[in-house]
């Protein structure tokens, strides 16, 4: 079967990882789990958004696979009460509602019909299931996958729709060069666009450019913490890195009113995450102080870390607003 189809059976298919509910914290690290300082840092963004928009009464903050809630949780605890009081908190997930999730969360499997506040998709879009597809000797081919061992073997020619998208995001240039066609990401993507009336939409996930894409792609495996095998047989997590450029794209065409792709690292150190070590001093005045104040600097250099998270892309787009300056700095 194609890789798209695989996908979606071994994800979200009635035996698949996610179907069968899994949580992604048990088998990778993701910014959420690394430190709180991460919802600390969007707390401090949902404001901006609620400022911008003149403090409505009701403002959405949507987390899009929302996994077991932490992120939405944490951002809540770490806004100012008044401004909690007036937030409605939508998790998006397939997965069934974490017992740990208070009431005031509301829990659903697609997104609101129209949203006027902070949308977060941390690390969703690389879960949207594609397809791959392979320069070969005949021309671009679909790559079939067994979704049993994860052989593969050339198929049948692409499609209008993904050609045209190949050829203007990931083109293929040498035998057996790979693209893994991005077009259902873009409309996943322009679909929280759409719903966005007001305020800012955030993805954050694993990307590449247009001028650096991987000749033979990302698809990758991830079981227990570690990478696995990229087998669609619903035994792990696939995914793969996210052509966030092409849903700015889609985004601007589906109405976003202000842009910017930037990476985590320069996103968290403008809205005020540094890493920086404490000064050896507070050691003897305050030893306690000082070892917190160390733990906090070792999760935000974690997070900056420009080989690890902080190599993350973040793309927002904004309706009706200006974009936070922390995201264009």
């Amino acid at each position: 079967m194609t890789w798209r189809t695989a996908m979606e059976r071994a994800l979200y298919g009635e035996t698949g990882f996610y179907g069968r509910g899994e949580r992604p914290a048990a088998h990778f690290r993701t910014s959420v789990h690394a430190s709180a300082r991460y919802a600390e840092a969007l707390a401090g963004l949902l404001a901006t958004v609620d400022e911008a928009l003149g403090r409505p009464p009701r403002l959405h903050l949507v987390d899009v696979g929302a996994g077991c809630g932490r992120l939405l949780m944490r951002i809540l605890d770490a806004v100012d009460p008044e401004l909690a009081e007036r937030v409605d908190a939508v998790a998006v997930e397939l997965a069934p509602r974490s017992p740990s999730v208070p009431e005031r969360v509301t829990w659903r499997s697609v997104l609101p019909d129209e949203i006027t506040g902070l949308v977060i998709a941390n690390e969703w879009l690389d879960n949207v299931p594609l397809d791959v597809v392979e320069l070969t000797p005949s021309g671009p081919r679909m790559v079939l996958v067994d979704p049993a061992t994860g052989a593969e073997r050339a198929g049948p020619v692409p499609s209008d729709e993904d050609l045209a998208w190949v050829e203007r995001w990931w083109p293929l240039r040498a035998l057996g060069d790979r693209a893994e066609v991005g077009h259902p990401r873009c409309n996943a993507w322009a679909s929280v666009l759409h719903r966005l009336r007001g305020g800012l939409a955030l993805a954050v996930d694993y990307a590449h450019g247009r001028d650096a894409r991987p000749a033979h792609g990302t698809l990758t495996g991830y079981r227990d913490g570690h990478t696995v095998p990229a087998v669609p047989d619903g035994s792990c997590d696939i995914t793969a890195h996210v052509a966030l450029d092409a849903c700015l794209d889609a985004g601007a065409t589906a109405g976003a009113t202000g842009s910017t792709l930037t990476t985590q690292r320069r996103a968290l150190r403008a809205l005020g995450l540094t890493g920086a070590r404490p000064p050896l001093g507070l050691a003897s005045s305050d030893p306690r102080g000082y070892v917190a104040a160390l733990c906090q600097a070792g999760e935000e250099a974690e997070l900056i870390d420009p080989s690890g998270l902080g190599g993350f892309g973040w793309l927002a787009q904004t309706a009706g607003i200006e974009l936070p300056s922390a995201l264009t700095a």
